[in-house]
């Protein structure tokens, strides 16, 4: 390879990156388009599912309903 020719480069977080031939750098706009498209994150912890349909707990519940007590004792 001849000095004419270099690598094209990219600054990263951990400093500068070397591409190979054929590989073009990241543009910022590339960059907020994947941020853009990420799934949606929480801004604040999140309470459990923990009623309905989700109920962990409901094992440990009492019945709503009872038998009725027999008539004879």
């Amino acid at each position: 390879m001849s000095d004419t020719q270099k690598f094209a480069s990219e600054q990263i977080d951990i400093g500068e990156q070397m591409l190979i031939h054929g590989v073009q750098p990241i543009t910022l706009a590339e960059r907020l388009m994947m941020l853009a498209n990420a799934p949606m994150q929480p801004r604040s912890k999140q309470r459990p599912a923990d009623d309905g349909l989700f109920d962990t707990n409901a094992i440990n519940q009492l019945e709503m309903f009872h038998p009725l007590p027999s008539r004879d004792g």
